[in-house]
């Protein structure tokens, strides 16, 4: 089939949680966590005095917008949000991704919804990130019970601080898991601490001509912005899988596994090469708890074919996923016209808003 490729365009993550729930601290910790990607900012305080962006600017300089005085969602309709969205993300601005953090009464559907009503064609959206207060999550819901419906709607929930909860937060985890009716990724956290490559791919810390190497894509950082090291820290406990095969995959059996990947698998990335479904592309692929995108690259000349996969969870089975992951591969010298159906529902401007086919896996 001939497809061609779609320019890289910015992801657009959208932050939200209850007042307090530790958003602020969660983006601070991923400006010194970047691993060199350059991250904009839209901070919308409630309120005149924009304290959260004041938090922010320091480390942003001219890539934040602050928006104060009223709920992004309310204050502005989606023409609008693309005016501050150029700011950031048009050509030069060198920003690698941008993170909208909502107010705390903000309604995380209406600002899903306008991100997909946008017509500025440098960003895509890139999946809503909920924080909860491990500690207040109870009273919050108590008094707030369109929690579950924000639950319900995230791609991933922090709990963040579980230092506080009682019994360490496993009863808030397992409830918050079970309003997570899409089966987003519940990552636990203290102090918003969470590793960025949940939310996007950070750019290597070295520059290089070309395209990223598989190396590139598991780098992962040894210490911390404070120079600690990494014991101790929550993320410890995260598991990761390398994949890498010279045979194409079969998209079909691919999204028959991705259908199926398990709770604890947080993040997918890669490439990934459909053979003789799509010769002239080859498949970036980036997954948030159940957010999917497929972006088609054109195949660089001479450039080896190799699907290469990084897979990074909690209490995953690393065993089990590797053998799915090759049952996945095919080197039939045929495609079946349809074949492509499936991923292709997951192309950006093939997909379809928040009721539609397009939206979650």
């Amino acid at each position: 089939m001939e497809h061609l490729p779609t320019p890289r365009q910015i992801p657009v993550v959208v932050l939200a949680g209850f007042l307090g729930s530790g958003k602020t601290t969660l983006l601070n910790h991923l400006l010194h966590r970047s691993g060199g990607s350059r991250i904009g900012a839209i901070v919308n305080d409630f309120g005149a005095i924009e304290i959260d962006a004041m938090a922010v600017a320091g480390a942003l300089g001219d890539s934040t917008v602050s928006l104060g005085n009223g709920c992004l969602c309310c204050a502005v309709d989606a023409s609008e949000l693309d005016v501050y969205l150029e700011r950031l993300a048009g050509p030069g601005t060198g920003v690698d991704v941008v993170v909208i953090e909502a107010s705390g009464l903000a309604e995380p559907e209406e600002l899903v919804r306008m991100l997909l009503a946008s017509e500025h064609p440098g960003i895509v959206y890139g999946g809503l990130v909920e924080v909860v207060d491990a500690a207040e999550f109870d009273d919050t819901r108590a008094k707030h019970p369109e929690i579950d419906r924000h639950l319900a709607l995230a791609d991933l929930v922090v709990v963040n601080k579980l230092d506080r909860a009682a019994e360490g937060g496993e009863r808030v985890l397992g409830l918050v898991r079970s309003l997570s009716d899409r089966g987003a990724a519940v990552v636990p956290a203290t102090y918003g601490r969470v590793d960025p490559e949940f939310l996007f791919d950070c750019r290597p810390s070295t520059e290089r001509v070309g395209q990223l190497s598989f190396d590139d894509l598991h780098d992962h950082h040894d210490g911390d912005a404070d120079g600690g090291e990494h014991e101790g820290h929550l993320h410890t406990a995260y598991d990761t899988l390398s994949f890498a095969t010279a045979l194409p995959l079969d998209p079909r059996r691919l999204m028959s596994f991705l259908d199926s990947r398990p709770e604890g698998l947080y993040r997918i990335k890669g490439y990934v090469d459909f053979g003789p479904y799509d010769p002239g592309n080859r498949y970036a692929v980036h997954a948030v708890g159940r957010f999917l995108r497929f972006y088609p690259e054109a195949w660089g000349r001479g450039e080896e074919r190799l699907t290469q996969l990084v897979l990074i969870g909690s209490g995953i089975d690393a065993t089990a996923l590797r053998k799915e992951l090759e049952a996945c591969t095919n080197d039939a010298p045929h495609a079946d016209e349809h074949g492509m159906w499936g991923v292709l529902r997951y192309v950006q401007g093939l997909a379809e808003g928040p009721d539609g086919d397009g939206y979650e896996v």
